[in-house]
């Protein structure tokens, strides 16, 4: 039935487009006026490179609702800057008004340069601190969202990603794009995903959201689909004494707020107890949803 299911929404979701729809918005505060002044356009640029660029080789129609917030934290001169990014996506939920939110990535490593009025190239095979970031992003978005309707359906635009994180760690600019202890790095989000260690998690992903587009036809279905997640990560939870995952974080970082509103009235009431164990920052909220 799942796979029915796939195959029909795909087929009345696709045609040659691009893959985006993406919203840029951009705080200056923390630079002076006239770096303000030469980046009065960024947004503008920064957003038709997401929506106007093709990052697949796949037909497409309905495009990914996406959104950019890029805070910009300080210049070293009128082209060097350091900024924060933060990344969301949202996929729709079959025969629904709703909307389920896929990513929610807050990366406060990036530097680059921009000039005003300079061109932007995509799928350079050199890699660039400012394109080679958004190609990044535009590529586990894309991979991200494939996973929700197909069980691995996004391996391909991970690997993408993957080129790119390592042409980045071996181009100089560590900054970012190497491996490191910080709660999130782009190197351990996508080395997470690709590991066979996280497999049973990453395909749980595609159930996850079957449960959640069947959840109004069949409560119960979507609930047991939904809590196949929760007890997969808890049995590695138990096999190892802990979780320590970019990729897991990342995932409840976008997810928990719907989990919980999902999973109320479940008749399994130890779920939210498994949650608090596997996901330890969003504790008081699943705290909240015990009955």
């Amino acid at each position: 039935m799942k796979k029915i299911f796939l195959f029909l929404f795909i087929l009345t979701t696709t045609a040659l487009a691009q893959e985006l729809n993406c919203r840029v918005d951009v705080n200056f505060e923390n630079v002076s006026v006239r770096n303000r002044e030469l980046l009065a356009d960024f947004a503008t640029v920064i957003e038709s490179y997401m929506n106007t660029n093709k990052f697949t080789d796949d037909s497409w129609d309905a495009k990914i609702d996406c959104a950019l917030s890029i805070f910009f934290l300080s210049a070293s001169s009128d082209f060097d800057y350091s900024a924060q990014i933060v990344v969301v996506s949202q996929r729709p939920v079959y025969q629904s008004t709703n909307n389920s939110q896929v990513l929610k990535i807050n990366d406060g490593q990036w530097q680059f340069r921009y000039e005003r009025g300079q061109a932007l190239y995509a799928g350079q095979s050199t890699f660039d601190p400012l394109t080679s970031l958004l190609d990044y992003y535009a590529q586990m978005i894309i991979g991200f969202d494939y996973d929700t309707w197909e069980e691995f359906g996004g391996t391909k635009y991970f690997q993408r990603a993957q080129d790119i994180v390592n042409l980045g760690s071996t181009s100089g600019a560590s900054f970012g794009w190497q491996s490191s202890s910080s709660p999130y790095n782009r190197w351990g989000l996508v080395n997470d995903i690709l590991s066979e260690k996280y497999a049973d998690f990453r395909s749980s992903i595609f159930d996850y959201h079957y449960g959640i587009d069947i959840f109004e036809q069949d409560k119960q279905l979507g609930q047991e689909k939904i809590a196949v997640l929760v007890n997969t990560l808890y049995n590695m939870y138990e096999k190892t004494g802990g979780i320590n995952s970019v990729f897991v974080r990342t995932f409840f970082d976008a997810k928990n707020g719907e989990i919980i509103d999902y999973l109320r009235g479940y008749p399994d009431p130890t779920i939210f107890s498994k949650l608090k164990k596997i996901d330890p920052p969003h504790s008081a909220g699943y705290d909240a949803a015990m009955p």
